[in-house]
């Protein structure tokens, strides 16, 4: 398409001029401001190209887990408010979930509007305009950048004669793929069932009535009747499924609060890396605790929490979760089926949320992650703001991030910069036992020592002729179990 005042693309390496849209007000003082509203009717309907976003892969094998064809997309965004760097940089991040599913990104573009249109997300107009775009590039998919209405969706449909899915089937269908464990499975499926549900739509003999029987050739009594559509029994059979689901995943739960309870019991303290997808958060666990688990330049590389036991330097012990990461916009479906695995997250005793400190907007990381902890009732817990990968970013960019967080840490899991003061931060936040003792403890009850050294912190140890002397911090239960040999240690002191 030709840069029109419509129509205008933006390019990273030199704006175009004239009618073009300039991508730098501040060069032209005679150019609008579309952060503040003043854009005039035709740039507001405008269709703008995103430059960058073309990812002509050579091979398919750059991402591991691309098993279906290569879909070649155009993606849609609708600019309703913010500055138009923010709508670049969610169309941007589409760009990437739509690589991480197995797409080819031929171009990418943005609508100006005061809010999405009701019938077709863009406009009958600009859809129109997006049909020539599809058609010229080949596209067969049109990816949208937010929730459609399934009236939306068949409309578009309608008009670019493609295929047309949303941000929320687009994530659902990475989940799927990336999905392993018989929980996680469960919970995308479940949550692709909640999302199709509204959208079934039926087609020619879907939506005749079914009949059984000789009835079937039209003949004989109980042919006669409204019967029940195609599209009736495949909606009765999803919500069957999915109660299925939900039984299963209930049971799962229950196996999980067990565990749960034992670490509870044992009062052992839990710490959740919690953070945007891609952030790096499965590199740390790694780094802290050694657990070798699947790190990976993909988004959503974990879908299946991991929990790992570690000590603090003083001999503590607490167990270290990783979790699924999240994203702007995550589907509240997606939020519902994995409740249960979140439920690490609100209850946990810290939680270490990791931000991707070389990425073009860490803030809006921040505040995306925000959004599903308040959704997860998990605003409650001790939160510690840790920017990750600042070995890929520059002086400015770390500068600007200590003035926006300056309690945050600055760590590198691949170099390992700063990872003992993390350990340090951990120590600080985990809960300390409220009871002080001191006890003489006879040889023979070695295992007080041990529950001693595993459960409470120990200040001083020494080993005598009667046995052993310990002053530590413990939990209640067992500052009770220790009572009879801290009266001993008392009466022979005096």
């Amino acid at each position: 398409m030709t840069a029109d005042r419509d129509n205008a693309r933006l390019t990273n390496a030199e704006p175009e001029l004239g009618d073009g849209f300039n991508l730098n007000p501040s060069e032209d003082s005679e150019a609008p401001d579309y952060t503040l509203g003043e854009y005039d009717l035709s740039d507001r309907a405008a269709l703008r190209r995103v430059a960058g976003l073309s990812t002509e892969l050579t091979d398919v094998t750059e991402v591991e887990y691309r098993q279906l064809r290569l879909e070649r997309v155009v993606l849609v965004g609708v600019w309703t408010s913010g500055s138009l760097v923010d709508a670049e940089n969610s169309l941007r991040e589409l760009a990437s979930l739509a690589e991480t599913a197995g797409s080819e990104v031929l171009d990418g573009i943005i609508q100006r509007r005061d809010r999405p249109d009701t019938a077709t997300y863009i406009g009958s107009g600009k859809a129109k305009e997006l049909r020539d775009i599809v058609h010229a590039t080949g596209a067969d998919t049109v990816i949208c950048d937010g929730e459609l209405a399934p009236g939306q969706l068949r409309q578009l449909e309608e008009v670019v004669k493609v295929k047309v899915v949303d941000r929320t089937a687009l994530i659902l269908d990475i989940f799927a793929q990336h999905a392993r464990s018989r929980e996680g499975k469960a919970q995308v499926e479940l949550a692709q069932l909640q999302y199709l549900v509204p959208r079934l739509r039926g087609w020619g003999e879907s939506l005749s009535r079914q009949v059984g029987g000789r009835a079937a050739g039209g003949v004989g009594i109980g042919g006669r009747g409204p019967g029940e559509t195609k599209l009736e029994i495949d909606r009765r059979r999803i919500t069957a499924r999915m109660a299925k689901l939900r039984k299963e995943i209930a049971g799962m739960k229950t196996a999980r609060d067990v565990k749960r309870s034992r670490r509870d019991r044992n009062r052992i303290p839990s710490v959740v890396l919690a953070g945007y997808t891609n952030a790096g958060k499965s590199s740390l666990l790694n780094q802290l605790t050694g657990a070798g688990v699947l790190v990976e330049n993909a988004l959503f590389a974990t879908l299946d929490p991991t929990v790992r036991r570690s000590e603090t330097d003083d001999g503590r012990v607490f167990t270290l979760a990783d979790t699924v990461g999240f994203v702007r916009h995550l589907p509240h479906e997606l939020i519902e089926a994995f409740r249960s695995t979140l439920e690490e997250v609100a209850e946990a005793d810290l939680i270490l949320h990791v931000v991707d400190a070389s990425d073009s907007d860490p803030e809006a990381q921040i505040r995306a992650v925000h959004e599903v902890l308040t959704d997860i009732d998990a605003t409650s817990v001790p939160e510690q703001i840790v920017f990750n990968k600042v070995d890929a970013a520059d002086a400015e960019t770390q500068l600007r991030l200590r003035s926006l967080v300056p309690t945050a840490l600055f760590v590198s899991a691949r170099t390992g910069l700063g990872l003992d003061e993390l350990r340090h931060v951990i120590e600080a936040g985990l809960p300390r036992p409220s009871e002080s003792v001191t006890a003489l403890i006879p040889y023979t009850r070695g295992d007080l020592v041990a529950r001693i050294h595993a459960d409470g912190e120990v200040l001083s140890e020494d080993h005598t002729g009667e046995g052993t002397l310990i002053q530590a911090r413990v939990r209640l239960d067992l500052a009770a179990a220790l009572n009879g040999y801290a009266a001993v240690q008392a009466a022979r002191s005096t």
